[in-house]
């Protein structure tokens, strides 16, 4: 696979990263270890060097599992956390947390966790309201002065959050939802990062399975799937949101790709600094993910997903009432 700068940093990563968080959580119950270890391998040798995981994702269990997967290879990937949670005496997570002292343990948590020296992305998961952005940035300005983290990024805060942090550390990425399903970040966000020279990665890029075509008004989710809590997929939302897969799927025939290649080939041909990370634990699902680089879409095609996309309505929130609350817009 070639290769994506993200933003103005240099860090250089494939077009498409891995998201990890499923493999231990979200998404009904864990896979066994020692068949994501070598999920997360084959990835690799499928061309993948970008991989995400955050200390809350178990919590702490995704990167244990990604450190180990990832040790072998470690100087030819890069390796995405975060940190940002506040956690009680039973490791379940309580709310957020950036103050300083707070992020340089939840750093030396996750380096131990990871097995590394260093961490080539550390963001901040989310804004902390308590906490002034400035103060959380010059934290991670010392952790990088210190060796133990090489770029900083940033995951769901809004235009003016980031400028505020670059401007006391440069931000190479932020991290936040954008796909054909959500495109609220292209409103504000999208100019701010092309502006400060910050590349965007997008997480769940395929709609939390929207976008595969694999979702049906008859689908339904079990125990530990998050998205049997989350408003856009109860029953009268599900129905109306598939309305925009239906006409991707028109694009897709027409260059004999799947619905969700078509969604991923959309996002990179947004800008050269995007570079999604759709999750999976499932190797058809990588396989087929990964061919959405080849996917060739033409000036009508993306004119065509545009205009279905920009008047389609998505109907239901992104996350409950209280999950909602912590995005910083």
């Amino acid at each position: 696979m070639t290769t994506r700068t993200l933003g103005s940093s240099g860090l250089a990563v494939s077009p498409l990263g891995l998201g990890c968080m499923g493999m231990s959580q979200s998404f009904g119950a864990r896979p066994p270890r020692d068949e994501m270890i070598t999920f997360i391998r084959d990835a690799v040798d499928r061309g993948v060097t970008f991989f995400d995981t955050a200390e809350v994702y178990g919590p702490f269990h995704n990167e244990e599992l990604v450190g180990e997967a990832l040790a072998p290879v470690r100087d030819d990937v890069v390796i995405a956390t975060k940190f940002g949670f506040a956690f009680d005496a039973d490791d379940q997570q309580t709310g957020v947390s950036s103050r300083p002292d707070s992020i340089r343990a939840a750093v030396e948590g996750s380096l131990r966790r990871l097995g590394i020296d260093s961490i080539d992305l550390l963001y901040q998961h989310r804004v902390d309201p308590d906490v002034p952005i400035e103060d959380v940035a010059g934290t991670v300005k010392e952790l990088v002065e210190a060796g133990k983290v090489k770029h900083f990024g940033l995951s769901e805060a809004g235009a003016g959050t980031i400028r505020r942090a670059h401007a006391v550390h440069p931000v190479t990425a932020l991290q936040s939802e954008y796909s054909l399903f959500w495109r609220e970040p292209e409103d504000e966000i999208l100019p701010v990062l092309a502006e400060l020279g910050i590349g965007l990665v997008p997480f769940s890029p395929l709609g939390r399975g929207f976008l595969t075509g694999q979702v049906t008004a008859d689908s339904t989710f079990g125990e530990g799937d998050i998205r049997a809590t989350l408003p856009r997929f109860e029953a009268d939302a599900l129905q109306a949101n598939l309305a925009l897969v239906d006409r991707i799927t028109a694009v897709a025939d027409r260059r004999d790709a799947t619905v969700g290649q078509v969604a991923l080939a959309w996002l990179l041909a947004q800008q050269p600094w995007i570079v999604p990370i759709p999750g999976t634990r499932r190797l058809s699902r990588l396989e087929e993910n990964l061919g959405a680089a080849d996917v060739e879409l033409t000036p009508d095609d993306l004119t065509e997903l545009d205009e279905a996309s920009s008047s389609f309505q998505v109907q239901g929130d992104r996350y409950p009432e209280a999950m909602q609350k912590m995005i910083d817009r």
